[in-house]
């Protein structure tokens, strides 16, 4: 019997952000002491190549469970192939008023408006560094975003120190343009303003590759939401400034898989099952646009091994989990595992 099974329960009698807490500080607790073991199976290892990062595994974390690196290395212990951490912003802010996260336990979704809310990029690094997960050379991506009170017209400052401030430390970097919480950020998609953003990134790489001697990986993460003429204008910019991956996909704006849910009017975006075939959508055609030669990051609505497969079938080289863990717990990361591995 799997152990969260009984776990689960006891979870969701919390307000979903005081259950996330919870959890993860309770996940903090087992793995200090060393009592987690019996809670997990360590998963199979499938090595696999992402832009030249060796993973143990292709099933990662997405960003957004442990936005300020504090639980690095008790996720890291449940056997994820990568983690990614964040978001992270130039300077901390408390995000979004409560009550800010809405569990939809009947379509196995979620809602958050959670904003960008983190102790700001110095206070993370300084996690990852203290980290074992770091120090031992696990893979590790940070997702950068901008504050809140930024402009949205100086918004490529923000990412540019975002950038600077975690570029040594990162396996790869985010580029987090997709969020649904922060005003206007979706803007970023645009074309013009896309066109600028990742321009000014462009620029500011180079000196870091020259600065640090290292390329770091730079990856892209978009919205589900995007129309045919976005998407292609967004894979015209991929390549033309060498982003090395697409994450796809961020949480929807859409309501449409969630009619009839009491919560259906709150703001926010929608993650959880509800985004699996809309996210495959997207992953598809950029499969497409872009001839299977960038990577893809496939997350959306993986609750399964089969929604696991369902997206490596669309395109996406590897996967991130977070909804999927908090309804299905550790043990969906070996179900991915084995769903993807064609051994």
């Amino acid at each position: 019997m799997d152990p969260y099974s009984f776990i689960r329960p006891i979870l969701f009698r919390f307000a979903p952000e005081n259950a996330h807490h919870l959890s993860l500080d309770s996940l903090s607790f087992l793995h200090r002491h060393q009592l987690l073991s019996p809670f997990i199976h360590q998963p199979s290892s499938v090595p696999t190549n992402l832009c030249g990062l060796q993973l143990d595994n292709p099933v990662g974390l997405a960003a957004g469970l442990d936005k300020d690196g504090k639980y690095i290395d008790a996720l890291a212990a449940l056997g994820f192939g990568f983690l990614e951490i964040g978001t992270v912003t130039p300077r901390p802010q408390a995000g979004n008023p409560l009550p800010r996260m809405f569990r939809l336990t009947k379509s196995k979704a979620i809602i958050n408006r959670m904003g960008f809310n983190n102790d700001g990029v110095e206070a993370c690094i300084k996690r990852v560094e203290a980290s074992s997960f770091y120090q031992e050379g696990g893979i590790l991506g940070l997702n950068i975003g901008k504050n809140a009170t930024t402009p949205i017209e100086e918004a490529h400052t923000d990412y540019v120190i975002g950038l600077r401030s975690v570029y040594p430390y990162a396996s790869y970097i985010t580029i987090n343009i997709s969020s649904p919480n922060t005003k206007n950020l979706r803007q970023l998609q645009s074309n013009n303003q896309l066109y600028f953003l990742l321009e000014q990134i462009s620029i500011e790489r180079e000196k870091l590759i020259q600065q640090f001697g290292k390329r770091t990986p730079i990856f892209l993460k978009i919205a589900p939401d995007l129309n045919l003429e976005e998407i292609d204008t967004i894979a015209q910019y991929i390549e033309q400034f060498q982003i090395d991956a697409l994450i796809a996909t961020n949480t929807t704006i859409s309501r449409d898989k969630i009619a009839g849910e009491k919560q259906q009017a709150e703001a926010g975006g929608l993650s959880g099952e509800p985004l699996s075939e809309l996210s495959n959508k997207i992953i598809k055609q950029f499969h497409h646009l872009l001839h299977g030669k960038i990577p893809i990051i496939g997350v959306g609505g993986i609750m399964t091994g089969t929604d696991a497969l369902e997206k490596k079938l669309a395109g996406a080289n590897v996967i991130q989990l977070y909804s999927g863990l908090i309804y299905r717990g550790p043990h969906l990361i070996q179900e991915c595992i084995s769903a993807m591995d064609p051994n």
